[in-house]
């Protein structure tokens, strides 16, 4: 069951093959969404400090009736923080939020601000936020360290100027959105890829394409795009805040063709 599969990251650290998405779920329903999802098999959280949501989600793992050390949570520093004073108290901040004791995973959320995004150069900026993430890692309050929406060249930055290695890179996949070559690179550096929103905040649901592929296979639209971010060798964290979503998107235990990987992958937007 791929509740149970988990893939290992550059320290050692292992994460849950599939994990839950918290984006858009508000701070006041999330810890429910937690429970249920933990009660269901789920050992892996996804939140960050954008989506308002870190006390909700500490709160869900802390009454969720499952030793803390059961369970990976990880959150992200907000995109538009890039000074490294700015970026520990941040750290600091989720840290109390959460209220867990400590993080297994944080992420720089972008390399620029959303206001920008890929529009501008914050090179310095990202050195600092990860420098601050660093120590925090090096004082055990942070398990595993990464990025989220970084390109190669944002990559190549933090491995030239820092000292650890980012352990995972968050990104879009999605069939038809599917940044191969940035997987394969941050694969080649050992550096884990995670798939958020696979289901393209199901835009995709209406594909004709991906509708037929899934009825080969005799599942639905959204187990089709979550087994195929899978079979990509990356974390899938899609989104879903009730209990029947979070069990159908756990029933992926089947296995797409390299044919309809191809298919998918080429899917076009």
């Amino acid at each position: 069951m791929i509740l149970n599969e988990t893939f290992t990251m550059s320290n050692g650290v292992t994460i849950p093959k599939l994990g839950l998405g918290t984006w858009f779920i508000d701070d006041d329903k999330v810890a429910q969404a937690v429970r249920n999802a933990v009660k269901i098999g789920y050992r892996n959280i996804d939140t960050a400090q954008a989506y308002g949501n870190e006390r909700g989600v500490g709160e869900g793992v802390r009454t969720s009736g499952i030793p803390r050390e059961e369970l990976f949570v990880s959150t992200k520093l907000a995109a538009e923080i890039k000074d490294y004073d700015t970026a520990v108290g941040a750290i600091e901040g989720s840290l109390e939020k959460l209220d867990l004791g400590y993080i297994d995973l944080m992420l720089i959320h972008a390399p620029q601000p959303w206001a920008e995004f890929r529009q501008a150069d914050y090179s310095e900026g990202n050195r600092q936020a990860w420098r601050a993430l660093e120590e925090a890692y090096r004082a055990g309050k942070i398990r595993s360290i990464g990025v989220s929406n970084f390109l190669d060249e944002d990559v190549e930055n933090i491995l030239e100027h820092g000292t650890v290695a980012p352990q995972a890179n968050q990104i879009k996949v999605t069939p038809g959105n599917t940044p191969t070559d940035l997987i394969e690179y941050c694969q080649a550096k050992n550096i884990l890829v995670e798939s958020y929103s696979p289901l393209s905040h199901g835009k995709i649901l209406d594909n004709p394409r991906v509708m037929a592929i899934a009825q080969k296979y005799r599942v639905s639209v959204a187990q089709l795009c979550i087994r195929y971010t899978l079979q990509l060798n990356t974390v899938s964290l899609p989104k879903a805040s009730s209990p029947e979503h979070q069990r159908t998107n756990a029933d992926v235990d089947f296995v797409i063709s390299d044919d309809d990987m191809m298919g998918l992958q080429d899917l076009g937007d």
